[in-house]
């Protein structure tokens, strides 16, 4: 059987809970990767971060129009209310940007160890809807992490 250590990634990114959103959306954008663990000084890990955490942080908006007999009001207002929009995408954008990721991180974390059976983390991650898991060892610190793409590549090279 395949252990975890055999598939995992242990040149790990990862974050601390006082980095800023946008520092870590470009890491995360840089590295070509969807989240990475967040740990304190000892290197425990302490929580998550993803982009749809990330993504949840922004509010959604949208011009409300009535698109189908608009009224000549409704034509004139619609350049104001497309620009007002706007504005308030922007404000939303910088005030993401400020926030620490400490705010809005995943904080149950879901782990594994390295000795663990790729197939037990493989099915951890479909039972608790997780893309990734950090590895850690016996007091808790991180040593790699394995993602659905590990398995996926440990899998092809079984055959």
């Amino acid at each position: 059987m395949i252990k975890v250590k055999d598939a995992m990634e242990r040149n790990v990114i990862k974050f601390h809970v006082d980095d800023k959103i946008s520092d870590v959306s470009q890491k995360l954008r840089d590295n070509k990767i969807s989240g990475a663990p967040i740990v304190d000084e000892d290197l425990k890990v302490i929580g998550i971060i993803s982009e749809g955490d990330i993504m949840r942080l922004l509010e959604v908006h949208s011009p409300r129009l009535n698109l189908i007999l608009p009224s000549p009001l409704d034509v004139i207002e619609l350049p104001i209310r497309m620009k007002h929009e706007l504005d308030e995408i922007a404000e939303d954008m910088n005030r993401a940007a400020s926030v620490h990721i400490g705010e809005i991180m995943t904080k149950r974390v879901y782990t594994v160890k390295e000795e663990d059976d790729i197939s037990d983390a493989a099915q951890f991650m479909d039972t608790h809807s997780v893309n990734r898991l950090p590895v850690v060892d016996d007091d808790g610190k991180l040593i790699g992490i394995i993602t659905r793409g590990d398995l996926i590549s440990a899998m092809v090279r079984m055959e």
